[in-house]
């Protein structure tokens, strides 16, 4: 009985993990997909240059459940050090609407050059693409 509880917990953790956040970007008329695995701390996260100012950044905590939470940061990048344009963070588990995924479409502005971002994320099943 026990090795049967021990391969369905291992089970529902594999499957849990098989979520990923997926981000489709928008900016100077090209789109591409930035994805991230679920991650076990809150400074995880590679930022993604976007265009030559933006840095995009997603973080996946999914445990534990008191703080699970997926995070998106935007930064401008223009010299020195990057200027936090902005900050979303949605509880998790998040649910996906009909169309732009848990965010919504989001429209970002870079303040210097007003170069602008969009962008919505979705929750998806399986192993990153």
């Amino acid at each position: 009985m026990r090795r049967f509880v021990a391969a369905l917990a291992l089970t529902a953790s594999s499957v849990a993990g098989a979520e990923t956040v997926a981000c489709h970007l928008t900016y100077g008329g090209e789109t591409q997909t930035i994805e991230s695995a679920p991650t076990a701390s809150p400074y995880g996260g590679v930022p993604t240059a976007i265009g030559s100012f933006f840095l995009f950044r997603i973080v996946f905590v999914p445990e534990p459940a008191d703080l699970a939470r997926i995070n998106l940061y935007i930064h401008a990048d223009l010299g020195e050090a990057p200027i936090p344009l902005q900050h979303a963070s949605h509880t998790y588990p998040v649910r996906n609407q009909a169309r732009y995924g848990f965010t919504g479409l989001q429209r970002i502005y870079e303040p210097k050059r007003e170069s602008e971002l969009i962008y919505w994320c979705e929750l998806r099943e399986g192993a990153p693409r």
